[in-house]
């Protein structure tokens, strides 16, 4: 199998719609099913990092890397969990906006940092965390990314972040990242009981089709309190409502973002064509014909000294 590695940015310029704890769970339930993910954490609150058990730590974060400080596979720091990586957070993030907005390279910045581990095809998915403004972070690992995972919640104020996440992928579609795509809507913090919720989704479904998540993320206390244990809710309570939910579309988003790729079958090289023979009565037939007696007086004769000497075996002592 070839491992073809996808670059996923989860953005959404609203804040509170359960954007990292997307990050966090979907990473985790990726690595439960054997997918290598790097969490690249981009936002300087560095939530991600917190919910993934590590803390902040001055240097290790994407802003030495970007400032040319650092290379990125000094600051890809493992996690408790196999095949779970991050790229931690750290406050200095914040300054980024102000520090890079004059650089030339600005909009390239994250996806030229990111490229290296990319092309080493070691990790199946990497997924950043974006922070909720589109400023020159944001911009940047939109750049950077193959596709966009928006999560929202139910509601309409929701819709009007949707609306302008939406737009700023059309516009980078259309300048510098002509084949980012939108990879999907995520509805979270859902009740899905209220009249509300139900026609918040049947709209966003109507609008935009299959690019909207068939599963929900309901919303759950034990979601709620994973961050503070430094723990995804998938592997703190695994059976409770919402790591089942997000066990679920960790599925669901693997179907649609396959990974793995089988290799191209070797095909043999066809075996050497076989020696004509030759037609009775040609020149070539007598040349033929006496070759092969020949061989076969050779071998004939070969045999016969071997059974000789198998019959006499008191003739090498008497030497």
């Amino acid at each position: 199998m070839q491992r073809q590695t996808k670059v996923i940015a989860i953005a959404n310029q609203k804040g509170g719609v359960g954007k990292t704890t997307t990050v966090v769970n979907l990473a985790a339930a990726l690595s439960a099913r054997h997918r290598a993910v790097l969490v690249v954490d981009l936002d300087p609150q560095a939530h991600a990092t917190l919910g993934l058990g590590l803390e902040k730590q001055q240097g290790i974060s994407m802003y030495p890397v970007l400032a040319g400080e650092r290379e990125i596979g000094d600051v890809i720091q493992p996690t408790k969990w196999s095949n779970l990586n991050v790229i931690p957070s750290e406050v200095d993030l914040a300054g980024a906006e102000l520090e890079f907005g004059m650089r030339e390279d600005r909009l390239m910045m994250i996806k030229n940092a990111l490229e290296p581990v990319k092309a080493s095809g070691v990790f199946d998915y990497i997924i950043l965390d974006c922070p909720p403004s589109l400023g020159i972070v944001m911009t940047s690992a939109l750049v950077a990314t193959d596709s966009v995972l928006i999560p929202i919640q139910a509601e309409f104020l929701a819709m009007d972040g949707l609306a302008l996440i939406t737009g700023s992928i059309e516009r980078l579609r259309a300048g510098v990242n002509p084949t980012l795509e939108l990879n999907g809507i995520v509805f979270t913090m859902v009740n899905v009981q209220a009249r509300l919720t139900q026609d918040v989704i049947a709209e966003v479904q109507q609008h935009f089709g299959e690019k909207v998540y068939e599963t929900l993320i309901p919303r759950n206390v034990r979601v709620s309190e994973a961050p503070s244990m430094g723990t995804p809710v998938v592997f703190l309570e695994p059976r409770s409502k919402g790591a089942e939910a997000y066990k679920a579309f960790a599925w669901e988003f693997m179907a649609k973002n396959p990974t793995r790729i089988a290799a191209p079958a070797v095909t043999a090289p066809p075996p050497p064509a076989a020696a004509e023979k030759p037609a009775a009565g040609s020149a070539e037939a007598p040349q033929a014909a006496e070759a092969a007696d020949n061989a076969s007086s050779a071998a004939e004769t070969a045999a016969d000294e071997s059974a000789t000497a198998e019959a006499r075996p008191g003739d090498a002592a008497d030497a």
